[in-house]
């Protein structure tokens, strides 16, 4: 009876499916055809041939235009210094005195012997004038046949070469103490420190009393520093891509964060006309007027770099360009169907951007780029 009631129950449950299927499916047979969808409106503008003139922010650095780490020359001892960090020198002016003692017993003993390398000269050329007139008298004296013994003469002539030789030889010893006494007192000139240029003290190392000299390598350290702030060297490190437009001479933008509200400017006045292999830049040297000393070496400026092309490119609206996944492309109208033409992008205006690629001057690109204009897609344009 059980195996009967669930026969039951299975063949009704398959009554009322068969039945929801006819109800479902009723018998008219074929389903309604589909709705042809219309052509989507694409606005569209053109591609042109034009040169942008865009500029591309480009760190920089800079620098003064001389500095000068003024090393002592001689071993001394400070015995007074007159300029601090900050302080502002003119070229020549004294900056710190040195004294070496045993320089000054040099210059001393230099002296001495140049006035007795004079007086030597002095007692030969008062020698040498006594023996020519004693000549003189016996020459004039041996006219007279019997007078003067003939090797007497001789004898004074003689006597009066030896003397101009021993007075060109105490002509050479007191020029030779002169120079030595030259050097020396240019080598005591070396105490007194003075400013190569017209410039600012930007660091001080020693006090008075301080042992220096002349020391070389990297841990050196020197008297004092001065730089030449009032004219600054802004260095540029421009990419390989822009080099192409730098041109001598021509005003160039920039900004520090010290004075983020304004705008300074500099010159081009040196190229390196060699492109660094390791950071693929071109070392581009600018003159910046800083009179007013507002500006600092050190500071890193943004420079507002201009970039020009040689000859015009092709550019699109900014919003033409589409990138995905899949690339960066723009979309080409050509007779009603969707093309997609890979492109690179280069520099922009702001409004226009250079791109790079299998396109023409007069193609028919859509203003907005998207992926979802497929390719081979059928549309209609509007636009110019």
């Amino acid at each position: 009876m059980i195996s009967r009631r669930i026969f039951s129950v299975i063949v009704s449950a398959s009554s009322i499916g068969l039945c929801s299927s006819c109800s479902s499916n009723p018998g008219s047979g074929a389903a309604a055809p589909q709705a042809t969808a219309a052509p989507i409106s694409v606005e569209i503008t053109r591609v042109i041939s034009k040169t942008i003139a865009a500029t591309v922010p480009l760190p920089g650095e800079l620098q003064p235009y001389e500095v000068v780490a003024v090393f002592p020359k001689v071993t001394a001892f400070v015995d007074w210094i007159g300029v601090d960090r900050g302080s502002v020198v003119k070229s020549g002016q004294l900056m710190a005195r040195l004294v070496a003692p045993e320089i000054a017993a040099q210059r001393a003993e230099a002296q001495s012997k140049l006035q007795g390398a004079e007086a030597q000269r002095l007692e030969t050329e008062a020698k040498l004038a006594s023996d020519e007139s004693t000549y003189d008298r016996l020459k004039s004296a041996s006219a007279t046949p019997g007078v003067v013994a003939g090797n007497d003469l001789i004898i004074a002539q003689k006597v009066v070469d030896g003397d101009k030789a021993r007075l060109e030889a105490a002509h050479q010893s007191a020029d030779a103490a002169k120079s030595a006494l030259r050097s020396v007192e240019e080598v005591q000139a070396y105490l007194q420190v003075r400013a190569p240029f017209d410039g600012i003290v930007t660091e001080r190392n020693v006090h008075r009393g301080a042992l220096v000299g002349p020391t070389t390598g990297s841990d050196a350290m020197p008297l004092v520093r001065v730089e030449k702030t009032d004219r600054l060297r802004l260095i540029v490190p421009v990419p390989e891509k822009y080099v192409g437009g730098i041109s001598e001479g021509a005003n160039v933008h920039f900004t520090v964060p010290a004075f983020p509200n304004e705008t300074f400017s500099g010159t081009i006045a040196r190229i390196a006309h060699s492109v660094d292999v390791k950071t693929r830049t071109m070392p581009v040297e600018m003159d910046v007027i800083n009179r007013d000393g507002r500006l600092a070496p050190g500071m890193f400026p943004e420079v507002l770099w201009p970039v020009h092309r040689a000859d015009p490119t092709l550019v699109v609206p900014a919003t033409s360009v589409a990138r995905t996944t899949e690339g960066t492309f723009v979309v080409r109208l050509r007779d009603g169907n969707v093309d997609w033409v890979t492109v690179q992008t280069g520099e922009s205006d702001g409004k226009l951007v250079e791109v790079f690629g299998k396109l023409q001057p007069g193609d028919e690109v859509a203003i907005r780029g998207t992926d979802e204009l497929r390719p081979g897609t059928r549309v209609t344009t509007k636009g110019n």
